[in-house]
C-alpha cells in the first residue's frame, strides 16, 4: 500500500485530498492513502522523519523552504526557486521538487494561453515570484505591478529573473503607471480571494486592454477579475486549474503516471463544484 500526505499549517478546508483521490483512481492505485498533516512549526523536526518514510508528500505554507533541510536532494525545479512543494522517496532518498511551476505552465497551455508577448503581472510575492521568473524565461515582455511598499521586493525578483535570462524585458511599476495593451494579464495577488470577493486587482479598463487573463486564486471559482473578463469576451483561466495540474505533476513524479487534458479538466470542473458547495 502506497502512503502519501499533505504537510502544512493551518490547512483548514484543503482541496488536496479529493484532488489526489481522483488522481489515484486514474492511476489505478485504489489502495493509496493520502493524509493531512496539519502540524505547528515547532513540531516539524519531530514529524519530518515520519513524512520521509512515506512514498511521497506535498508541502504548502509555511514549510516550502523549511522542509529543505530535511531532504537528501533537490531537483532543479526546487533549486531554481529555493522552494519545495512535492517530495518523492526513491530508494530511501527523499528528493524535493517544485510542481507549482509545471502546474502553472500546464494550466496555461491547457487553457490555450501563451506565456509570451506583453505580460502584465499583478503582485510578486510567493507564487508570483515563480510566475514572473517563468515569464522571463519564456521571453515575455513582463511588467510587474506592485504596491509601493513592496516595490523593492518586486525589483529584486526582476533582478534575479534577469540573471536567468539576460535578454528578458522586465519592468516594475505601481498601479497608476499601467498603460498600453497586453497579451496576458496574470493576477498573482490575493485581491479578490474569499471572503473579499468583490475586490479586483485592476480596473475594468485594464482588463479590457488584455487578450487573456490568468487568475491564481481558486476560491471563489470565478473571481471579480474573471467575471469582468468574461463580460468583455476575454478568456480567463481560474486558479483551480493550476491547483489540479500541480497535483497531477506530483503524481507523475511519484509514480510515472500521465494524464490527458480531458481527464484533468474533468477533475478541475468537479473540484469547482465541490468548492461551490
Amino acid at each position: 500500500m502506497s502512503k502519501y500526505a499533505l504537510l502544512g499549517y493551518p490547512l483548514g478546508h484543503t482541496m488536496s485530498p479529493p484532488i489526489h483521490k481522483r488522481l489515484f483512481e486514474l492511476d489505478g492505485d485504489l489502495s493509496a492513502e493520502y493524509e493531512v498533516c496539519e502540524i505547528s512549526p515547532d513540531r516539524l523536526d519531530e514529524k519530518a522523519g515520519y513524512l520521509n518514510s512515506l512514498n511521497g508528500y506535498n508541502i504548502t505554507i509555511p514549510y516550502k523552504v523549511d522542509i529543505i533541510s530535511h531532504l537528501d536532494e533537490l531537483d532543479q525545479s526546487a533549486k531554481r526557486y529555493n522552494s519545495v512543494n512535492c517530495v518523492v522517496n526513491r530508494d530511501g532518498r527523499n528528493i524535493g521538487f517544485n510542481t507549482d511551476c509545471s502546474g502553472f505552465l500546464r494550466s496555461l497551455e491547457a487553457g490555450g494561453a501563451k506565456l509570451g508577448g506583453r505580460v502584465l503581472q499583478i503582485g510578486c510575492g510567493g507564487v508570483g515570484r515563480m510566475m514572473a521568473t517563468e515569464a522571463a524565461l519564456h521571453g515575455a515582455d513582463l511588467t510587474i505591478v506592485s504596491l509601493p511598499e513592496f516595490i523593492a521586493g518586486a525589483e529584486e525578483v526582476a533582478k534575479e529573473a534577469s540573471k536567468l535570462n539576460p535578454s528578458a524585458k522586465i519592468s516594475v511599476i505601481t498601479h497608476d503607471k499601467i498603460s498600453g495593451e497586453f497579451d496576458l494579464l496574470m493576477n498573482a495577488s490575493p485581491v479578490g480571494m474569499y471572503p473579499k470577493t468583490d475586490d479586483c486587482p485592476v480596473t475594468e479598463d485594464v482588463v479590457k486592454s488584455c487578450k487573456c487573463v490568468f487568475e491564481v486564486i481558486y476560491n471563489p471559482n470565478v473571481t471579480k477579475l474573471m467575471s469582468i473578463a468574461a463580460n468583455n469576451g476575454i478568456p480567463a483561466i481560474g486558479g483551480m486549474a493550476m491547483l489540479v495540474w500541480q497535483a497531477a505533476v506530483a503524481h507523475e513524479i511519484w509514480s510515472g503516471a500521465s494524464y490527458n487534458d480531458k481527464d484533468v479538466e474533468k477533475i478541475i470542473e468537479d473540484m469547482k463544484a465541490e468548492l461551490a458547495k
